[in-house]
């Protein structure tokens, strides 16, 4: 996998990097990647496809569920491989070797994840529109995300994985969206990532902390 870097994409991620809204903050950020081996990939590679087929051993025979389609064909497991591989481009010092399939789930239409995003970056939306011409932050969006992996050709996949399993849940977050948009003829994927922390929690996780620390010091000093 190799980094892409693309103009469009950068506009959108540096709104998105910190967008402070008062009592909540949010954050984004979308990364582009060719799905062409590097050398360290080629070993991950085989081990993970090792590890999804014992996985799609273990599935219910009976099962239609997105995790027995990403592995009941070779294509299908490539296509799991790459959205794996992706995530260790992302998060390097986060070990996915123990990565269950059923954390992906695919997205059947551009208008589901049209939904979730109107639903959740619709205060992120108005503040775009605020400072910003040319277009609404979903047509923005949208326009880049075409120009870079073509979005009638595309895949998309939320990997939605539990709260201990999640490297991008930030501190103080209140929820975050993981997708992916792959486009296999390109062989090219871009992963969208978007939170929304509270500021008022993170803020009083960062006293606590303070706090903790003021009171190991004042233990330190008298046991000295």
């Amino acid at each position: 996998m190799k980094f892409l870097e693309y103009t469009p994409l950068d506009r959108l991620n540096a709104f998105l990097s910190h967008l402070n809204l008062g009592e909540r903050t949010i954050k984004g950020c979308l990364e582009a990647y060719s799905c062409k081996h590097t050398g360290p990939d080629k070993k991950l590679s085989a081990s993970l496809e090792n590890e999804i087929l014992q996985l799609g051993k273990s599935l219910d025979a009976d099962s239609s569920s997105p995790a027995e389609y990403l592995m009941s064909e070779s294509r299908s497991r490539k296509t799991l491989i790459y959205l794996v591989l992706t995530l260790y481009h992302m998060y390097p010092d986060y070990d996915f070797s123990a990565m269950n399939a059923h954390q992906f789930f695919m997205e059947e239409t551009w208008d589901g994840f049209k939904q979730i995003f109107d639903t959740y970056m619709f205060e992120a939306s108005k503040e775009w529109n605020e400072t910003n011409e040319g277009g609404s932050l979903f047509e923005t969006l949208y326009k880049a995300l075409d120009e870079v992996v073509k979005l009638a050709e595309c895949e998309i996949y939320w990997y939605s994985p539990d709260s201990d399993a999640d490297p991008s849940l930030e501190r103080g977050a209140l929820w975050s969206f993981s997708f992916f948009f792959y486009n296999r003829k390109l062989k090219r994927v871009v992963s969208f990532r978007f939170c929304c922390l509270s500021n008022v929690l993170a803020d009083g996780l960062l006293m606590d902390e303070l706090s903790y620390d003021q009171d190991g010091e004042i233990f330190d000093v008298m046991d000295m």
